[in-house]
């Protein structure tokens, strides 16, 4: 068989690959970048697809961290935004997190039953590609998207992976994934700054969330799965230097 990888977007266009594909999810900006910096603190993370979702898993632990966003809001009785600045800020690792996001943790619900499922950012990308190459032979890395768009940072992350696989005798599935690849490859993460995501991020004061994902590129030599509901760091190696230099500091923000 052929090793073939697929670019994809949106929670709905998981049921396309459910068999014989691994799936690797990315919400850059936030879901899977929280999710991703919870783990590598060593604190356990669950997945939620909606409101209701998060607060009834809650409810199955003792003294959980309640995150999440929906439209943009932090629902009530949620205790914090999906926030990778504000959770990487917080000493009480020894709490698990449940998170839901408007459009990240949806796609990492659907992936369930899938064969493999994997989380992305732009911290573990290269990581990721690596591993992959060694375990699967069809990976479908899926977009969360939001409000029916591919946003940018989720097309240069999907693109870098799958050109780690292309550059290890993967074949684009379509030619949808072939673009997608053509045009963001060689993006810097920078190249994000266009998307709608980060127009939010801007406008609701969520600059500092910017700055960690843009200061923290390709810094974690990690493989994060997604078992039985919860995040897994499955693979693991000795983390390279927090940033790449010259991609990004606080003090290029615009306002």
């Amino acid at each position: 068989m052929r090793k073939t990888v697929a670019i994809d977007c949106l929670p709905e266009s998981v049921g396309r690959y459910r068999v014989g594909w691994a799936i690797v999810v990315v919400d850059v900006i936030r879901a899977t970048t929280t999710a991703i910096t919870a783990a590598a603190t060593g604190r356990r993370c669950l997945p939620a697809p909606t409101i209701e979702a998060a607060l009834s898993l809650a409810q199955k632990f003792k003294n959980p961290v309640l995150a999440g966003e929906s439209g943009g809001t932090i629902p009530t009785g949620f205790e914090m935004d999906n926030s990778p600045a504000q959770l990487i800020s917080r000493t009480d690792t020894h709490r698990p997190l449940v998170l839901m996001s408007s459009s990240g943790t949806k796609v990492i619900h659907e992936a369930t039953g899938c064969q493999a499922t994997y989380l992305s950012c732009f911290r573990n990308h290269s990581a990721l590609a690596a591993y992959l190459s060694e375990h699967h032979r069809r990976v479908a890395i899926i977009g969360a998207g939001s409000k029916g768009e591919f946003r940018e940072e989720d097309q240069i992350c999907c693109a870098w992976i799958a050109a780690g696989l292309m550059a290890q005798g993967y074949l684009p599935e379509n030619p949808q994934t072939a673009s997608i690849v053509e045009l963001w490859r060689d993006a810097p993460a920078t190249a994000c700054l266009c998307s709608s995501s980060v127009d939010f991020l801007k406008r609701t004061g969520r600059l500092s969330d910017l700055d960690f994902i843009l200061g923290h590129i390709n810094d974690l030599r990690a493989v994060f799965a997604v078992r039985n509901g919860e995040v897994k760091i499955i693979s693991a190696q000795r983390p390279v230097a927090l940033s790449q230099p010259g991609l990004w500091t606080p003090l290029q923000r615009t306002a």
